[in-house]
Order: C-alpha cells, then sequence, then structure tokens
C-alpha cells in the first residue's frame, strides 16, 4: 500500500519543490506542492507537473490525489 510519505518523496525526487506535504488513507490523497516551478502556469499546468513528477505511478499505485499547487510567494502570502 502507498503511504503519503512516497507520495512525497517520489514529488520531490521529480520536482524541485519548496514544500510536500501529503495526507491520505492509501487509497485517497490529498498534496500541498509549493514549487516556484509553478510560476505563470495555469492550475492545470501545475497538476500537469506534480503528474509528470509521479510518472506511471498516478496510474498503478494512486487511486486519487487532489492537489493545492502553490508558487512558494503565494505559499508565503498564506502561511506568512
Amino acid at each position: 500500500m502507498v503511504t503519503p510519505t512516497q507520495i512525497e518523496d517520489w514529488i520531490s525526487a521529480g520536482l524541485a519543490c519548496e514544500h510536500v506535504q501529503v495526507a491520505g488513507d492509501g487509497q485517497h490523497f490529498e498534496a500541498v506542492v509549493v514549487s516556484a516551478a509553478f510560476a505563470g502556469k495555469t492550475p492545470v499546468g501545475r497538476h500537469q507537473l506534480v503528474y509528470q513528477a509521479l510518472g506511471e505511478r498516478m496510474k498503478s499505485e494512486i487511486h486519487a490525489l487532489s492537489m493545492q499547487t502553490l508558487t512558494p510567494d503565494e505559499w508565503r502570502l498564506r502561511h506568512g
């Protein structure tokens, strides 16, 4: 069974991130991903970058993943 920590590691390995946090129950996961790579990207473009980082795991090992994708500036505005 996939763990939130594994997903955090996979995202971090494939995308330069300032912050990654994943929660979930082994089937459904929620991720907060903060990356400068998201600057200038649409929400769909941001999600595609995360999907690329996860690769084939998104099709085979992760059944549902909701995401909040933020640039470092957006993250700081929300979290001081």
